[in-house]
């Protein structure tokens, strides 16, 4: 008795850990000091049960281990298994009335006995679980050493991240700035400052860069290490731990050539793909060589994504390995090389192409004025498809045509001022092409001013801003100009898109304002605000032009706000104008006006505040030399007497 199991171990009624047990000794030990406790939980889960019954009524209804029980149990209780908890469930979902409780103790109502047994068997299964292990505790957070955010931009980040709606989606906005179009720009500030991030904000940044892929470089690099301390802690931050270099994980300093060695042949794709690509930022011959001395073992896919990274660094170096690289049995690899080794305008393989090239375009001098004469390929020999050439060309495409252009665009740009007569880019674009081979020959010179970076073709290829067709001289789409103009510098740039935009407006400039840089220079700005004011003055709606007018409001320069605060008055509205297009214009106008202050305010906030500057101290005894006259001038007449 006391409340002991029985002598030879055996459980009864269940396992050991069966809170049946607990609650049928707990009669007879009730009575002890030791076993107080016990009594309370089997009389609270008693009355959890049923309020009008009595503890030790609840407590009796249970059988006991003991062969001699102080009091019997009722018939019902004694003889009836207790019902699995899915059972349990089950019949509460179900309903009482479709499937009833078995062994109801007669007069009971249905469903107040299946809240009895319910009640009881959480008791149980409560009682019968066992004290799991204490988890370790987590590392504490890497400290950041970079200074902290000044207060005010700290109240504002803390605004633009509340801020989660995103704008209105189209149509009518309304005059308030769109705050997380805005966050992007602030994050660029903040890392350009080298601020650390508030730890009390790091949650809604990862939040929020976890909702806009966009956003996650540079909301991973102002949240610094402690972002993937808390990405190892809460699964919806993992995003975090893949963006990471090597998932996160520290890379080894490129001058412990163990480290990296051991990083490079035991560490997942990703770290081995993360370590590559720093090596051929900061050492790109190591990264060559290393990723070389595996070449042969690697998959097919991962030889194309290292190979990709070769992109970084890139210089006449590498073509050894690019050239041996051709030879792979991977059609993707053999590309990849042929695209790179294409890039490099003194390669062997620039020089074949060069050969081929050449040999299908030519100056026809027989005419009243010269032009350019094409010969397509007739066939692709296995040399041209070693080094690059796709064969098999695209649905809707020639054969000749296709590898016409895959050849024009590998070869130097520099081929073609020795080929044509010595001409200029310039001349050589004006030249007219027989045959109807102008839109391929100059889409082919464009895409090979693109991967050569050549300012003089790209320049060429464009033409003049102010020209009437569309296309401009060699590009075949605006896309195609977009792509050029990154080869201009930033004023060019937007000088170039600022003549378009005065000629061409609004409608077709969006493509070409992408590419400039932030804030739009004067001129392009001038130019979009332009070109806002006619197309408000010609009566259309605003959002007609709602993608450069978020355009505007991210890269505008913000002193502009000045000239916008002339177009915020409602205009009279012309007969043949949409109706209330003008108050529409006006809070268009307004938004804009608002959220270039904003931005204004936000550079404000995080410009680190000046030092105090305390002025250079004089000596003593001049300083008091000097105020001795001043004495003297001050004295009255007598006094000086």
């Amino acid at each position: 008795m006391n409340g002991a199991p029985p002598s030879d171990g055996t459980p009864t009624h269940g396992d050991a850990g069966n809170a049946g047990n607990s609650r049928t000794s707990s009669m007879d030990t009730a009575k002890t000091a030791n076993t107080a406790s016990t009594a309370n939980t089997a009389n609270t889960a008693a009355d959890s049960i049923d309020s009008s019954v009595n503890p030790s009524q609840a407590l009796a209804a249970y059988p006991s281990p003991d062969p001699a029980p102080s009091r019997p149990a009722p018939a019902a209780y004694r003889q009836a298994p207790a019902p699995s908890f899915e059972d349990l469930v089950t019949t509460a979902l179900l309903g009482t009335d479709r499937r009833a409780l078995a062994h109801v103790e007669p007069g009971r109502p249905a469903p107040m006995a299946l809240l009895d047994a319910a009640a009881v068997a959480t008791v149980r299964r409560r009682a019968g679980l066992r004290p799991a292990r204490a988890a370790r505790r987590p590392d504490p957070a890497p400290a950041d050493p970079r200074p902290a955010l000044p207060a005010p931009a700290v109240r504002r980040l803390t605004t633009l991240l509340a801020d989660r709606s995103g704008g209105a989606g189209g149509g009518r906005r309304g005059s308030s700035p769109d705050l997380m179009e805005l966050l992007p720009q602030w994050l660029a500030a903040a890392n350009a400052h080298g601020y650390a991030a508030p730890p009390q904000l790091l949650p809604a940044l990862l939040d929020a860069a976890r909702g806009r892929t966009d956003l996650r470089p540079a909301a991973l690099a102002f949240a610094g290490p402690r972002a993937l301390w808390l990405a190892r802690l809460n699964p919806d931050w993992r995003f975090a731990l893949r963006a990471a270099p090597g998932g996160g994980a520290a890379l080894p300093d490129p001058r412990d050539a163990e480290a990296v060695r051991r990083l490079w042949e035991e560490g997942l794709f990703a770290e081995r793909a993360a370590l590559l690509g720093a090596l051929r930022v900061r050492t790109p011959a190591l990264g060559r060589e290393l990723l070389a001395s595996t070449w042969a073992t690697e998959r097919a896919e991962d030889r194309l994504m290292f190979l990709d990274s070769l992109r970084a660094g890139l210089s006449d170096a590498d073509e050894p390995f690019l050239e041996q690289a051709l030879g792979d049995r991977s059609r993707n690899v053999r590309a990849t090389a042929a695209e790179l080794l294409s890039a490099l305008p003194d390669s062997a393989l620039a020089a074949r192409m060069a050969v081929r090239a050449s040999a299908c375009v030519a100056l026809d001098r027989t005419g009243s004025t010269p032009a350019i004469v094409v010969e397509a390929p007739l066939e692709c020999d296995a040399g041209m498809e070693r080094d690059g050439v796709v064969a098999a060309p695209p649905a809707g495409r020639g054969e000749r045509s296709w590898w016409l252009g895959q050849l024009v665009e590998a070869a130097p740009l520099g081929t073609w001022s020795q080929r044509l007569g010595g001409r200029t880019p310039q001349e050589i674009v004006a030249l007219p092409v027989t045959d109807g081979w102008q839109g391929e020959l100059h889409a082919a010179w464009c895409r090979a001013a693109v991967r050569q970076r050549d300012a003089a073709w790209s320049r060429a290829l464009l033409g003049s801003p102010s020209a009437p067709e569309a296309g401009g001289p060699g590009a075949v789409s605006l896309a195609e100009r977009a792509k050029l103009l990154a080869a201009l510098g930033p004023a060019e740039r937007a000088a170039w898109v600022a003549g378009f935009i005065a000629t061409h407006g609004l409608s077709e400039a969006f493509q070409l304002l992408g590419v400039c840089a932030v804030p739009w220079a004067p001129p392009l700005g001038q130019a979009v605000v332009d070109a806002l004011n006619i197309a408000r003055d010609a009566g259309s709606y605003p959002w007609s032009f709602s993608g450069v007018m978020g355009l505007a409001e991210r890269c505008l320069d913000p002193a502009e706000a000045v000239r916008l605060e002339a177009l915020l008055a409602i205009p009279d509205e012309r007969e043949d104008a949409a109706p209330g297009a003008g108050g529409y214009w006006a809070e268009a106008f307004q938004r804009l006006v608002t959220t270039l202050r904003l931005r204004a305010t936000m550079t404000r906030e995080l410009t680190p505040p000046t030092p105090a500057t305390t002025p250079p101290e004089t000596p003593a005894q001049p300083r008091e030399a000097a105020a001795q006259p001043a004495k003297r001038d001050t004295q009255p007449p007598e006094a000086a007497a």
